[in-house]
């Protein structure tokens, strides 16, 4: 029982950082309907530059509150490039981001090598119920619970958040009544940069980072944010704590060998599952 119990609470870390990056897809969906593939990358460079400054002698908190900084600015030069042009599709901004993340590669390895980074987190181990748990996992956890709710909030109850949230639901009307989408649009890349930086600075200590990381990181992400229609933060967060969980058990019962199958795998039964769906609710509305 403690054993699972460890896996479970390791598990919720893990996917909580999954969640974080699936979360910054989904305010970029949102707002501009483009399924960014760069997002992995935003975690990988704000990691990358957080172990660089670590080593510099910069503080924690602000080491990683610069990562997730660049992340943010990132996120902005990444919107400026995907749909900076009028008129251009999200279909066409989905292949400009996959070309950004590439490029990234090229970024990351020129300025910090192929080899694998990390630096310390919260240090020690928390008892738990007979479980041994690092303490890091529980500070990811109780990170990004309120940055979710900061997030929800941030949507209801503030004039760019609403205005994020107009666009969103109909961006005709949004344009009729004045707001800028396009600029909402560059926000919104810039919120899902943030998020995907916080995703990486938290999850370093516990995981190594290197160049390619962001494969892992996009393919569960991506999962996560599929669970909740690439519209729902709150669902992308469930999302993400299940994906954590059951790679963590997969791993600890099984081997780790299997676990982006994992999150390939629950990613196609959702899109299968809401498929049926909608097809099943085509067919009462005729």
């Amino acid at each position: 029982m403690s054993d699972l119990l460890g896996y479970l609470l390791t598990g919720l870390g893990i996917g909580a950082g999954f969640a974080l990056v699936g979360s910054g897809m989904v305010v970029i969906h949102r707002v501009t309907r483009v399924v960014n593939l760069a997002q992995g990358a935003f975690a990988v460079l704000a990691a990358m530059l957080t172990s660089t400054l670590l080593a510099t002698g910069l503080p924690h908190g602000l080491a990683e509150g610069a990562g997730v900084l660049v992340a943010a600015g990132a996120g902005v030069l990444t919107g400026i490039v995907a749909i900076g042009r009028p008129g251009t599709e999200p279909g066409a901004a989905l292949i400009i981001t996959l070309g950004l993340g590439v490029l990234a590669y090229a970024v990351e390895v020129t300025v910090w090598g192929d080899q694998p980074r990390s630096y310390a987190g919260l240090p020690g181990a928390v008892t738990l119920g007979g479980a041994r748990i690092q303490a890091h996992y529980l500070l990811v956890i109780a990170v990004t619970l309120p940055v979710f709710a900061a997030l929800m909030a941030f949507f209801r109850g503030t004039d760019p958040g609403k205005a994020l949230t107009a666009c969103a639901e109909n961006p005709y009307a949004a344009r009729v009544v004045g707001i800028d989408v396009r600029r909402m649009g560059l926000l919104a890349f810039g919120l899902g940069g943030a998020l995907g930086g916080l995703a990486g600075v938290l999850l370093t200590p516990v995981q190594q980072v290197t160049f390619d990381s962001d494969v892992t990181l996009i393919v569960n992400g991506f999962a996560a944010a599929v669970l909740g229609g690439l519209t729902r933060p709150g669902v992308a967060l469930a999302g993400g704590l299940l994906l954590g969980v059951a790679q963590t058990l997969i791993a600890g019962y099984g081997g780790g060998a299997h676990q982006l199958e994992i999150a390939l795998l629950v990613m196609l039964a959702v899109m299968v599952a809401q498929a049926v769906r909608a097809g099943s609710v085509r067919e009462v509305a005729r």
